[in-house]
């Protein structure tokens, strides 16, 4: 296990000092690395976005199995897990990015800070050597992104004033409001859509806190990559809604038909009187005979008088 620990230590330390050779910023490196890891999770993104637009369309569904079965849980569990199965749904699919995230963090935190520590002699066991990045470092060069040090916590900031706290606070505050509107995302579509509200959302205020908690005292360049992180999910996940909401070829060819003018289908012609009707001088039925004009009334009166 050690041994595969080390393994992703040493790619992620890796992944950084190549990115550090193209661009000389560590910053930047991080935020290039998670690009790379959000396109290599974009399956399991894709899995997740939709499973948790799915749930939400059965949400009415799974109220009415509710109201069905209140008096007997385990009717309900095996009518609401048959539901899941019959539309294709994992609640569990959601969870799966942020377990597969949670290897990265870690091994980001450990490489984040060995650099910040120079009492220990290994501190660039995980940088490519020769690299630029570990000339920078073994020169003793601050590794600064923003006006922020990446390799200390914004907590160990805190007490030289906020002069230097402001840039960790507005990047703090950014993993906050980014964790916030990426689980809001699919959510107020749902909304839009005109479903009710779901009690799970009141996780929305819990998970931004604890973000933003823990990027308080995770290093800087952590916090960068929570933050480049989520608003390159948020891009994604707005992507797939606009792709699954997109309507197909024959639908949208149906659609333009109906909006463009010229290309509505023709009245019907009205039918033509039956033979008998038009020999005995009738009308189709439902429809009054022609009134014939009549004279005026002197020329009536002349009329009486000569007969």
């Amino acid at each position: 296990m050690s041994a595969i620990w080390n393994g992703i230590q040493e790619l992620f330390g890796w992944i950084i000092s190549f990115f550090y050779g193209l661009v000389p910023n560590l910053g930047v490196a991080i935020i290039l690395l998670t690009i790379v890891v959000g396109i290599v999770m974009f399956p399991l993104t894709l899995k997740q976005t939709r499973s948790m637009k799915a749930m939400q369309e059965i949400q009415p569904e799974v109220k009415r199995l509710q109201k069905e079965y209140k008096d007997d849980r385990r009717a309900l569990q095996e009518a609401t897990m048959e539901l899941y199965r019959e539309r294709g749904v994992n609640p569990a699919a959601g969870c799966f990015p942020l377990l597969l995230q949670m290897p990265v963090w870690f091994a980001l935190f450990s490489v984040l800070r060995q650099f910040g520590k120079p009492e220990i002699v290994d501190r660039l066991k995980w940088v490519t050597d020769n690299s630029d990045l570990y000339e920078h470092i073994e020169a003793g060069g601050t590794l600064k992104f923003l006006w922020m040090d990446l390799t200390i916590t914004p907590s160990s900031v805190f007490e030289r004033g906020f002069g230097y706290l402001w840039p960790y606070l507005i990047a703090i505050a950014l993993v906050m409001g980014t964790a916030y509107w990426q689980q809001r995302q699919t959510m107020a579509r749902s909304q839009q859509n005109g479903q009710q509200k779901q009690p799970g959302q009141g996780l929305l205020k819990i998970f931004p806190v604890f973000f933003g908690f823990i990027s308080f005292q995770m290093p800087s360049g952590l916090v960068v990559y929570f933050a480049a992180s989520q608003i390159f999910r948020i891009g994604q996940q707005a992507l797939i809604l606009r792709m699954d909401d997109r309507p197909s070829a024959p639908a949208a060819e149906a659609e333009e038909k109906e909006a463009t003018p010229g290309t509505q289908k023709a009245a019907p012609a009205k039918p033509k009187p039956k033979p008998e009707q038009e020999k005995a001088g009738g009308t189709p039925k439902g429809r009054p005979a022609p009134r014939r004009p009549q004279g005026s009334s002197k020329k009536r009166g002349k009329r009486r008088r000569r007969k």
